[in-house]
């Protein structure tokens, strides 16, 4: 993750989700719209994997009484998650670490957004764990990363590329640097993320998203 360290590699943030996550704005109201089934009107949320502020942007716009604590490693990106909330900052606590540097809580409402693909899965189980513990009964977590069917990374990889890539460019450069992913990151499929969430603790799991080799799941803590 030293890219998020990276001045220019931050400084370019903001345009990349769109680029590479099919249906990435529609992905967070998505989110929004899960978690405002189980929060109140003056929610407290959770969001892990906060740095460059897009998801907290998107969640204070849509719920103006929410607050949020928002937790990162890098403090490039959470200063990036400031500039991109401006004013909305007022209503979030920025807090630079992991997992185990966040408040108790419990939360109304948790959310990690193109950050479990990171963790290899005795760890992201770990956190999966950590994260239910701050919640409260009946909250939702939500979580969105890469992840395909085990043996199929080259076509699923390729078709991430292929979208990520300029109409009329040529993807070959592209696709090369996707097939890295499946070599430098423990991505999971799909059967086994939920397997990871239900040894975490959470009941309730579905999927509710996918586009590509990005998937979303939704999932209850108990």
């Amino acid at each position: 993750m030293s890219s998020f360290t990276d001045a220019q590699a931050v400084a370019n943030y903001a345009s990349r989700p769109a680029q590479q996550v099919p249906g990435f704005h529609d992905l967070q109201r998505m989110a929004a719209i899960l978690l405002a089934e189980r929060a109140p009107d003056n929610a407290e949320i959770l969001v892990l994997g906060a740095g460059g502020g897009l998801e907290l942007k998107s969640f204070a716009q849509r719920h103006p009484n929410w607050r949020f604590t928002g937790v990162d490693p890098s403090a490039e990106m959470l200063a990036l998650a400031r500039q991109t909330l401006g004013p909305l900052a007022a209503r979030a606590t920025l807090v630079k670490g992991y997992i185990d540097t966040a408040p108790p809580g419990p939360f109304d409402g948790a959310t990690c957004i193109l950050t479990l693909h990171f963790v290899p899965r005795a760890e992201r189980v770990n956190t999966l764990a950590e994260l239910r513990r701050r919640l409260k009964s009946g909250a939702l977590l939500i979580i969105a990363h890469h992840s395909f069917p085990a043996g199929q990374a080259e076509s699923w990889l390729n078709r991430y590329a292929d979208f990520a890539t300029p109409d009329g460019a040529d993807p070959t450069k592209a696709r090369a640097g996707a097939q890295a992913i499946a070599q430098k990151l423990p991505i999971l499929s799909p059967e086994d993320e939920m397997a990871a969430l239900a040894e975490a603790g959470f009941t309730e799991i579905a999927q509710f998203y996918q586009g590509f080799t990005f998937r979303g799941w939704v999932a209850t803590a108990p």
